[in-house]
């Protein structure tokens, strides 16, 4: 076989011409000169406990966040029930809530989600109110319908949505995503390089794509076995000598100079995989244990396997960590009641019992949760369920939350409000996406300086040289 060679400077020329668009080209070759100058500044670790971990739960489907959080004042719940119709909660089947920074004004949790009511109460979680995909603030109808404002790519599209809420760039397809941004620039504040800033439990996702900077993916088994590369038979994967010829053997694979540039990068990431293997596994096993017990869940065991993994991050060397897993089956055209009341519960129960172990770990400050997903949804009836739509409301946990606090604008919800674009109760954003990465950003440690690189539409929003926190999500 004839190989073709070409040098790294001739395949970005081509790419530049042909292959790549010019906005994924800047994203890529363009934006390398921006990691190394941001990657190289000194990112100062204050003490020996200052860790850092972001945990984001996508919710993926698009949640109908307005049955997770009510409003209960008596003339907005009026409101709520006129527009929701058969989609209403009744009051009996809400816990009520009296948050901090709404003037008496009262809401109600789903009263699937005790767990995350009593961490409301303790100050522990929040909501970020009507929030969702922006390039510029959009103010009202008029803004929407006469071309004003910039509008987001395939607005109420699951596709082009669940893609812009993972990169923060809804102008365009990016494969590049917030977290992966964050890690290219911070991943020198980790002393081990074979394992990856970014861990998945749900395999490749757009968060967590960098442009130097990939995911790491794990399976939630507890044993350290099951970490790593799974193609041999349990039994022969540590059978001594044939241990050593499998290595040997995949070694032997990657160290083959290729010619083509994306064998080359193939030949990295399994070299890379493989030398992550050994240091997870060698961690894992050190465990200290936590009493909380975590549920049956899918979900839950995910994040008892972040857990985990945060319980061992000195053995790791890491001092910034991101972790990523999805709870899908959140698209309920029909049957929102039902659906939500079997599965708001699951979301609780892993929110919950990964709190409690970040209290028996001590870790419970250095660790926040966020909830995204694709899009809110229609607050009026399709008459068996709710469509797509805009804005929504995300969870937020952490020992660091400014919680029990409505952050953001919670908007009257009728249809005669300048938010509402149709008479379905499809409401635009009051919050942006970026201004929740911007925030979760700053406290993780990335520079003021940085933000424009890890959220190019920022400045649309908020000086953050004059104001670093304009919803206040930490305290």
């Amino acid at each position: 076989m004839k190989h073709n060679h070409i040098s790294r400077r001739k395949f970005l020329g081509q790419a530049s011409c042909a292959a790549v668009g010019s906005t994924a080209f800047l994203s890529t070759a363009l934006n390398l000169g921006v990691i190394n100058t941001a990657a190289a500044r000194p990112h100062i670790i204050n003490s020996a406990g200052d860790y850092k971990a972001l945990v984001c739960v996508l919710l993926a489907g698009g949640c109908d966040s307005h049955n997770m959080l009510v409003p209960t004042t008596t003339s907005e719940y009026n409101a709520y029930t006129s527009i929701r119709g058969d989609l209403a909660l009744p009051t009996s089947s809400l816990q009520e809530i009296t948050p901090n920074n709404t003037g008496g004004k009262t809401y109600g949790i789903h009263e699937g989600m005790p767990l995350l009511k009593a961490l409301f109460e303790a100050d522990k979680a929040g909501f970020i109110a009507n929030i969702g995909t922006l390039i510029e603030p959009i103010s009202n109808l008029n803004d929407f319908e006469y071309g004003n404002k910039k509008l987001p790519l395939g607005l109420y599209s699951h596709a082009d949505q669940i893609m812009q809420w993972q990169t923060s760039v809804p102008q365009d397809r990016s494969a590049v995503g917030v977290g992966g941004r964050m890690a290219d620039i911070l991943k020198d504040m980790n002393s081990i390089s074979e394992v990856s800033m970014n861990i998945s439990l749900n395999g490749k996702n757009r968060f967590q794509a960098g442009n130097t900077v990939i995911e790491y993916s794990i399976g939630n088994n507890p044993n350290p076995e099951s970490i790593g590369i799974q193609s041999f038979p349990s039994w022969w994967s540590n059978s001594g000598f044939l241990t050593e010829q499998r290595n040997q053997a995949i070694n032997s694979l990657v160290d083959d100079r290729y010619t083509n540039i994306f064998q080359d990068t193939y030949a990295d990431l399994t070299r890379q995989t493989v030398e992550s293997v050994g240091v997870i596994r060698s961690a894992i096993s050190k465990r200290p244990g936590y009493a909380t017990t975590f549920p049956d869940t899918k979900l839950a065991q995910d994040m008892r396997m972040m857990a985990d993994m945060i319980s061992v991050q000195n053995h790791l060397g890491a001092n910034r960590q991101i972790f990523f897993t999805t709870f899908g089956g959140w698209d309920h055209h029909d049957e929102v009641l039902n659906n939500q009341g079997a599965m708001l519960p699951v979301l609780d129960g892993a929110l919950g019992s990964f709190y409690s172990s970040m209290e028996d770990l001590n870790m419970q400050d250095n660790v926040t949760v966020f909830t995204i997903s694709d899009f809110g949804r229609t607050l009026t009836s399709n008459m068996q369920g709710s469509d797509h739509a805009w804005g929504g409301n995300s969870i937020v946990l952490g020992g660091a939350v400014n919680g029990g606090n409505i952050l953001g604008q919670y908007p009257t919800l009728n249809l005669d409000n300048p938010l509402n674009l149709d008479d379905r109760g499809r409401f635009i954003p009051t919050t942006s996406v970026d201004e929740l990465y911007a925030e979760l950003a700053l406290w993780f440690g990335v520079s003021i300086n940085d933000l424009g690189y890890i959220l190019p539409n920022i400045g649309n929003f908020n000086d953050y040289s004059t104001n670093a926190a304009p919803i206040g999500i930490f305290s």
